[in-house]
């Protein structure tokens, strides 16, 4: 258990309210409430001329090349998986500045995410042993829509109607946006004074101060935000059906070993935009009346496969420790089980979609519950992959008109729970090309 986890889940629950409603004034009170989180903070980056920052601070010079690289900046549990932080924050932009971009505008743009490698530490700070990410990983990824305006669509990114449509789903639930910029962290602090900064709502950030931000350059199109964390569903959406300990909302967990491939196999390895990977966004909604009408033997099977029981998954799914138990063996039984059992497994269906040392080539990057979906429980999801055609297999998947067998919908894993509401598909390029970049 982390030990924020143990304790005051209404404190948690206010600085999830306050990244959903973003601004300064919730800001201002999200820091009231987070200051015991660091409490025996190790020591800081800050030089003796900067004012005294709130937060570990980080180093612009020392954080990986690819956004994406956040693997070692994790916290992990006891089975050695990955926690996703907290706090996720999702800003569409769109983009204003000239076709091509201007050095200056470049320029301008490369500055104002520096700040915010310098303002925070990245994720964990690399502290294999931390219990928190007291500092903030973020992605900025491009649309296709952006590149159309200033030169070619790079190869490996395609439209997020395109996505849709391949996937079976309503082109018109396509993102608008130009760009996103993906902000997580366990302190909601952190992600609402690194948004601020970056629209010039501040005049410091964690002590330093702003001297360039995005505007002129990309205003703010829309705002998605999610949380992560045991206890947090439950006490959130106040369902009496979902597990007290469970993180997610449909009551098990999820980035299991097994099922998150390398990073190296999520990263575009060749062409101007080497070392970068693709960002798949997306915003669901899920029925969980429906899902919770069955018994847990029943939605453990469909979250996974018939060959889980429930007393070996346990209640949210901790039992399975750091492997989601889903083998070759249980791919290659799917149609079998359909006719034993009557019910396939969502995660037994989509390793359909991995490759031949039996990786999966999407890696769940961040995900919680939605806090900007109303008539419902939502679920932000962002993957990442080396192209958006990793992402249309893997979810392609899921789909029943995939499979040859009779299996109704609502046993078929559980794609039938879910309502797509928002799908885009952008490119987070590598560090050194990550301003307003030109294929």
């Amino acid at each position: 258990m982390r030990p924020d986890e143990s304790g005051n889940l209404s404190r948690r629950s206010f600085v999830r309210a306050a990244v959903a409603i973003g601004g300064t004034s919730a800001l201002s009170a999200c820091l009231e409430q987070e200051q015991s989180k660091l409490d025996g903070e190790t020591e800081q980056t800050e030089t003796a001329a900067d004012p005294e920052p709130e937060f570990p601070r980080g180093d612009s010079d020392a954080v990986p090349n690819g956004q994406h690289r956040w693997g070692e900046y994790l916290v992990r549990d006891a089975h050695g998986n990955t926690v996703p932080p907290q706090q996720l924050v999702v800003v569409g932009l769109s983009y204003e500045g000239s076709a091509p971009p201007t050095d200056e505008e470049r320029a301008q743009v490369e500055e104002t995410l520096r700040l915010l490698d310098r303002a925070f530490q990245w994720g964990t700070g690399g502290n294999a042993g931390a219990a928190f990410h007291r500092g903030l990983l973020f992605m900025l990824g491009y649309a296709p829509r952006y590149f159309e305006q200033v030169g070619d669509v790079p190869e490996g990114l395609a439209t997020p109607e395109s996505v849709l449509e391949a996937v079976g789903e309503d082109p018109s639930q396509a993102d608008a946006y130009d760009a996103v910029m993906v902000l997580t962290s366990d302190i909601g602090s952190v992600v609402l004074s690194a948004e601020a900064a970056m629209f010039g709502e501040l005049d410091e950030v964690n002590g330093l101060p702003v001297e360039s931000t995005f505007e002129g350059v990309f205003s703010k199109a829309g705002r998605h935000t999610g949380y992560v964390g045991k206890g947090l569903p439950a006490d959130k959406l106040d369902d009496e059906d979902i597990p007290d300990d469970a993180p997610l909302s449909m009551g098990f967990k999820s980035g299991f070993q097994d099922n998150l491939p390398s990073e190296d196999r999520v990263t575009i390895d060749s062409g101007p935009m080497a070392g970068g990977t693709t960002i798949a966004s997306s915003t669901l909604r899920i029925d969980l009346d429906r899902w919770y009408d069955q018994s847990h033997e029943e939605r453990t099977e469909e979250m996974f496969c018939p060959a889980h029981s429930s007393e070996d998954v346990g209640p949210v799914g901790e039992k399975l420790g750091s492997d989601s138990g889903i083998t070759e063996a249980d791919v290659d039984r799917i149609d079998e089980d359909a006719e034993t059992h009557g019910r396939v497994g969502h995660t037994q269906k989509v390793a359909r979609a991995r490759d031949e040392e039996f990786e999966t080539p999407i890696l769940r990057r961040t995900e919680g519950v939605a806090d900007t979906v109303h008539d419902g429980a939502g679920f932000q999801f962002n993957s990442i992959q080396e192209t958006i055609a990793d992402f249309v297999e893997t979810r392609k998947a899921m789909n029943v008109d995939e499979y040859d067998h009779d299996v109704p919908a609502e046993d078929h894993g559980i794609v039938d729970y879910l309502e797509t509401l928002r799908r885009g598909a952008y490119l987070a390029p590598p560090r050194e090309k990550w301003a307003l970049p030109v294929v």
